[in-house]
């Protein structure tokens, strides 16, 4: 029964914490795989990671009589501390971007109970003097459906808060937890601590506008795919058109190529950055414009080549990247010798030679 006397009820919840520690790692662990599956399956964002924790039993004390000992010793009201800790078991989703905190929250929203919602993001940026990382914290339990299922079972009724951040949010809250006497330090320290916070929100606030430029950056890659025209209005627009053409391949306008000619494949980001800069050391200055028309001379010749290949042995892989080193060697052999091994720049020869394909102009 739930009382005043609070070194009871601290002797209680020591002793319940003990015995179903074991229990509640456990729930932990299934809790946060089941926030990871429902995140994973609506899609939509970037998560970095999941993980959960159960908070240590001190801590609990602690947060227990700094929110709610006073008021409830102050209005004699009879308490039970397990019943006021809703954070008992914790699980963390860290994304990359500020705006997919958001996101997140609404995918929990329509998959959990939701009891209270805490955002750090409002609180911090409405006072020049608070230290805290920002996120969402949402106390959560699984919804009506989810305790119905068997394998629920054992942690259906348990309550956990779910934290959301981004990557900088959570390093800050992990430095910021070591910054000590954060509301009594001197002055100069404050706005020390201040500019150290405020160099985190940029980086956090780049990084969505990179992310968001570089997207743009994408779609507005001229698109030299496309078959030349030649009315006479288009034409007359030749002279731009060849100075936008003469600028130099980028992972943007590489793309923009790349997915032209091989429309099922997904070329990786890092891959890509990776590629282009070996082209560009191979052959400098290469221009958009000329790395399509050699990809137009040239990829009909390697396709055949990779037919060829792949009959001998299916089980070989010969991906676009493949095809694109080809190409490259084909168009100019000295430039491009070293985008080929030398047992797959043989082997290529021999079947040039055998099949007498000439070089394109």
């Amino acid at each position: 029964m739930p009382s005043l006397d609070f070194d009871r009820e601290e002797s209680l919840f020591r002793a319940f914490y003990a015995q179903q520690c074991a229990a509640l790692n456990e729930a932990c662990e299934a809790l946060a795989g089941v926030v990871a599956q429902v995140v994973a399956q609506a899609g939509g964002v970037d998560i970095a990671k999941v993980e959960g924790r159960v908070k240590d039993a001190d801590e609990c004390i602690r947060k227990f009589v700094r929110k709610y000992r006073p008021a409830l010793e102050e209005s004699n009201t009879p308490f039970d501390i397990q019943s006021y800790i809703t954070d008992l078991v914790g699980v963390r989703v860290v994304c990359l971007y500020e705006d997919e905190l958001e996101k997140i929250a609404q995918i929990v929203r329509a998959h959990f109970a939701v009891m209270d919602v805490t955002d750090k993001v409002t609180a911090v940026e409405s006072t020049e003097a608070s230290f805290g990382y920002k996120g969402l914290h949402l106390d959560l339990k699984l919804s009506a459906a989810q305790r119905d299922l068997p394998e629920h079972a054992a942690y259906a009724h348990l309550p956990f808060e779910l934290q959301v951040r981004t990557i900088i949010q959570d390093s800050w809250s992990v430095l910021d937890h070591k910054i000590k006497y954060k509301k009594s330090i001197p002055g100069q320290l404050k706005r020390r601590i201040n500019v150290l916070s405020a160099l985190f929100e940029l980086a956090d606030r780049e990084f969505r506008q990179i992310r968001d430029a570089t997207a743009a950056e994408l779609l507005e890659a001229p698109d030299e795919t496309a078959e030349p025209a030649f009315d006479a209005e288009l034409d007359a627009l030749a002279p731009q058109k060849a100075a936008a053409s003469s600028s130099e391949l980028n992972a943007f306008t590489f793309l923009k190529i790349a997915t032209h000619f091989f429309k099922d494949f997904e070329f990786e980001p890092s891959k890509v950055d990776g590629f282009v800069d070996d082209i560009q050391v191979w052959s400098p200055g290469m221009t958009r414009a000329r790395f399509n028309a050699l990809m137009r001379e040239t990829v009909g010749v390697v396709k055949r080549y990779k037919q060829h290949l792949e009959e001998q042995n299916p089980q070989g892989t010969f991906n676009p990247y493949t095809v694109i080193r080809h190409c490259l060697y084909l168009s100019n052999k000295a430039a491009f010798r070293p985008a080929l091994r030398n047992s797959a720049r043989e082997s290529f020869e021999a079947w040039l030679l055998e099949h007498a394909e000439p070089k394109p102009q």
